[in-house]
């Protein structure tokens, strides 16, 4: 089970062609833009959010 996780990264033409076809037969033409737009959103909320994150720890002092 463990091993088909990391064979996972190795993905070839077809298997992406393969899903690209079911992910446009899933959801259509239409919804697929709507979805990347809210992938996009949530991928920039995060780094915004772990940019907040470090501008914290950078003001704060090493404990000892």
């Amino acid at each position: 089970m463990i091993a088909h996780i990391f064979t996972l990264g190795m993905l070839g033409p077809w298997q992406i062609v393969l899903i690209v076809v079911v992910v446009l037969l899933l959801f259509g033409g239409k919804k697929i833009p709507e979805l990347m737009r809210g992938l996009g959103s949530g991928i920039k909320e995060f780094k915004d959010a772990s940019k907040e994150d470090e501008k914290l720890e950078g003001g704060k002092e090493p404990e000892a």
